[in-house]
Formats: structure tokens, sequence, C-alpha cells
């Protein structure tokens, strides 16, 4: 029996390898094709963050340490098979089984997560900062310090405002975390703006903004029912006419959320706080907005009831009592009094 030839072995050996390559490219592919394509399902709803300049290296190792994607080879392997548009970066929530495929094409459409923020009518920027910190979207006082300095934002249109208080507009707000306290204040300001475009305050002649907007905040801090607004403002530009003090009990707890010294309830001794915005202790108007007021709110101090009403106190049934007179007033209160107690 004849020993084979060296170029049998050789050919038995190149076989051999031929065979071993195709079993390790066909191992490849079935890793990769199970690493690509099938979906992973997080334990629980996952958010990733993918800041402005992560590599597609750093991107894959962001998600596979969340649990999102089964391999970073294989999601960098894929990005590159793909070669499509970029991946966008964001805040990103996982919350259904997706493969890798399915990952990137969201990472390319930019399809981020949007942190829904509601702002009340009569929310102080103080109430504003605190619904921004409870939906994840930063500290509290970040925004304070934007809400109080940004005046720039406004300086055409209350170009002696203090703050952004009174122009951070209510409304219900989509915000991402790549947006920063600055680009936030200017979204509201923006709404402001528009809705003050609607109803036409920004070209209103013969009366500044600022103390429309004045007015305004202090209405909506007085009165809920929309239909007693008008009523309201005839009072307050009536004894702004009178110069009679304003005696609004709003202006002196926003005095007292100005000092850091608010406890919640107002007291009789509260009244003689000393501040321009107690209008206990100043006749006139504040010096700016003590909230945010809405549409309604706004429309009123533009377009007042005419009355001669002089005074209003609730009616312990959520609407008030007004008054052209202080006796007629005292009855009021103390029928409202009487109310309370009975209650």
């Amino acid at each position: 029996m004849r020993a084979p030839s060296p170029s049998s072995k050789l050919l038995v050996i190149v076989g051999r390898i031929v065979a071993l390559i195709l079993v390790v490219a066909f191992a490849f592919g079935a890793w990769c094709a199970w690493a690509v394509l099938t979906p992973v399902e997080p334990h629980a709803p996952k958010f990733v963050m993918l800041r402005p300049g992560y590599s597609t290296r750093r991107i894959a190792a962001e998600l596979k340490s969340a649990g999102v994607i089964r391999s970073e080879q294989a999601f960098i392997l894929w990005r590159y098979i793909s070669h499509r548009r970029s991946l966008k970066a964001g805040e990103y929530l996982f919350d259904r089984p997706a493969n890798t495929i399915e990952v990137q094409k969201r990472l390319r459409q930019g399809d981020v997560y949007f942190h829904t923020v509601v702002i009340p009518e009569g929310f102080t920027m103080f109430d504003i900062a605190r619904a921004i910190e409870a939906a994840g979207l930063g500290p509290a006082q970040d925004f304070l310090k934007a809400a109080q300095s940004d005046t720039a934002l406004i300086a055409d249109i209350a170009p002696d405002a203090g703050s952004l208080e009174g122009y951070l507009f209510p409304d219900t707000y989509q915000f991402s975390r790549m947006q920063n306290m600055e680009e936030m204040a200017a979204a509201m300001v923006k709404q402001f703006r528009q809705v003050a475009a609607q109803i036409g305050l920004i070209s209103i002649s013969g009366q500044p903004v600022q103390l429309t907007v004045t007015v305004a905040s202090i209405i909506e801090k007085e009165t809920a029912v929309p239909e007693e607004r008008p009523l309201v403002a005839s009072v307050y530009y009536n004894r702004l006419a009178k110069n009679i003090a304003l005696d609004a009990d709003p202006s002196v707890i926003y005095a007292e959320l100005l000092a850091g010294t608010y406890t919640g309830a107002l007291h009789h001794e509260d009244m003689r706080f000393d501040s321009p915005y107690n209008t206990y202790l100043h006749i006139g108007l504040p010096p700016g907005p003590i909230a945010n007021p809405g549409k309604s709110s706004l429309e009123a101090a533009m377009h007042p009831a005419q009355s001669d009403y002089y005074y209003f106190v609730a009616d312990a049934a959520g609407h008030h009592r007004f008054a052209h007179t202080l006796e007629e007033h005292d009855k009021n209160v103390a029928a409202y009094r009487r109310a309370m107690r009975g209650q």
C-alpha cells in the first residue's frame, strides 16, 4: 500500500482548514444573528442618557450596561454594516422588547424621552421650579437661578422686570433632559408671547405690559372663577385710581416667598411684613407680578368690568361678594365668618 503523496496530505489539511473556517463562519454568523435579531426585554423600564460626543463604542457600552442590547460588539458591527444616519444624543426610555436593529433605528430617529411638566395658572416661579425638579429635569434651585436672572428674554416688553415672574406662561410642556434650565424658561416665555399676541396685550397702547401682567397675577391668585375676574380687576383699578392700598393677601405671601419666610399661612402680623410687595403697607402695585397668570386673568386685566366696587371677600362657596362701601364689606366679611363657623 502506497503512502499518501504530499499533495494529497496538503489537500486534506486545506480541506480541514476550509471546513473549520466554514464552521467558525457559520457559528459567528449564527451568533451575530442571535445578538442582533433577538429582542431583549428589559426587566423594568430603563432610562439611558446618551450625551453629545459619545462614540458608537461608548453608546454600545451604555446600552449593554442598562441591559438594553445583548452585545456591544454586535451593536458596533451592525452600526458599521448598516452605515446609515448618525445616532442622536438624548435620553431614551426602553420599556418594551427590542432587538439591536430596532434600538439603532430609534437612536437614528432621535426618539428621545420627554418629561411632562404641568404648570397650572397662578403658579409662582418657585412652584414651577419644584415642578421641574419633580419631573426629573434638574434641581429646583437651578431653574430659579435662570428665572431670576434671564430677564433679557422680556427686556423689550418689561424693561424693568426683576425676574421672569409673570411671563412663564401656565401650560403643559414637554422637556427633555438635554435642555438646560434657560431653554425651558425661554419656552415658557415664548408661550407667553404667543398668547399675549393673540389677545392683543403686547400691542395695547397707553398701558405698560408689566402693569397689566402684575394686575393679572393678583387677579389670578385672588379667584379661580373666570367670570369673576373682570369684577376683581375693576376693584383693583378703582382702588388704584383713588390711591387706596390694594390690601391683597397674595402680595404678602409673595413677599414672604421672596424672603424665604413664608410658613404656609398668613397671620395678622404678616400684614406688617416689610416689603415693597406688601400691598397693605405700600399704596399702588407691587414692583412686579406675584405669579404667572393665565389667559383669562390677562384678559380681565386688559378689559376690567365697569363697576364702583372697592371691596370683595370670599363667600365660603368658592365665589366672592363685592361691595361699594366699607360698611357693606364688613357685613360681607361677617357673613363669611359665620358661614365658615357653620361648616
